[in-house]
C-alpha cells in the first residue's frame, strides 16, 4: 500500500539488517534497510512516514550523531536505537537527544515489535495533529484584523460589551464580527472557538 508507514533500518551489519527485515516482515511491517547513516542521511528528505531504527554503534557516524543531524533538518521520524550492554551510556544520550526508545541487545524480537508499532503509532498522531494546527493557522489567518481583536477579546472571556467599548464600536457590530469569527474558524461554539485559539498559539 502506498501510504503504509516504512521501519528504515540503520546498521553496518548486513546480516542484522536482512534479519530484523526478515522480522518485520512476518509482523506485517514494511521495511527499508541502509548499510549506514550517511546512506540514510542521503535519502532524509524523502523519507516514507513511519519509524528509524538504527545500531547506536557503527563506523564514520553512530546513531547519536545521526539524530542530531536529522533534528537539524527538520526530519521528525521517531528512533529507535539498538545497543550493546557497553553502550547503554550513549543510548541514554541518545534518548536525551530526542530518540524514542533503545533496545538492548540481544533483544526480545517481540519487544522490538511493540516499540516500532508504539513509534509508528506516535508519528501518525503528530502528523494528524501538525495537519489540523496548519488548517488552523490558516483559518485563523484569514480573519480581518478587526475580527482578530474581536476573538482575541473573546479568548480574553471578554464581554461583547467590554469588547465593544475597548474597539470603539457598538455591541451589535461585536456580535456581527463574533458570528463571522465563528464562521471563519468553523468553531460550533465559543468554547471550541477559544480551544482552537489556544492550540494554534502554542509555542
Amino acid at each position: 500500500m502506498p501510504n503504509e508507514p516504512v521501519v528504515h533500518i540503520v546498521d553496518d551489519d548486513a546480516a542484522i539488517r536482512d534479519s530484523l527485515a526478515f522480522l518485520l516482515d512476518t509482523a506485517n511491517l514494511v521495511s527499508r534497510t541502509y548499510e549506514s547513516a550517511a546512506a540514510l542521511l542521503a535519502h532524509a528528505t524523502n523519507l516514507e512516514p513511519g519509524c528509524i531504527v538504527t545500531d547506536v554503534r557503527m563506523p564514520d557516524m553512530n546513531g547519536l550523531e545521526m539524530v542530531r543531524r536529522l533534528a537539524e533538518i527538520g526530519v521528525r521520524h521517531p528512533v529507535i536505537v539498538m545497543t550493546g550492554h557497553a553502550d547503554v551510556p550513549l543510548a541514554i544520550e541518545a534518548v536525551r537527544a530526542g530518540v524514542r526508545d533503545f533496545i538492548e541487545k540481544p533483544f526480545d524480537d517481540d519487544a522490538l515489535v511493540v516499540s516500532i508499532r508504539a513509534a509508528i503509532a506516535n508519528q501518525a498522531q503528530a502528523a494528524e495533529h501538525a495537519g489540523r494546527d496548519t488548517e488552523l493557522r490558516e483559518r485563523l489567518a484569514s480573519l480581518s484584523s478587526r475580527e482578530r481583536q474581536v476573538l482575541d477579546g473573546l479568548v480574553a472571556g471578554q464581554a461583547n460589551k467590554v469588547i465593544a467599548y475597548d474597539l470603539e464600536i457598538s455591541p451589535r457590530t461585536v456580535e456581527v464580527y463574533r458570528a463571522n469569527v465563528m464562521t471563519k474558524m468553523q468553531a460550533r461554539s465559543l468554547s471550541e472557538l477559544v480551544r482552537m485559539t489556544i492550540l494554534v498559539q502554542r509555542p
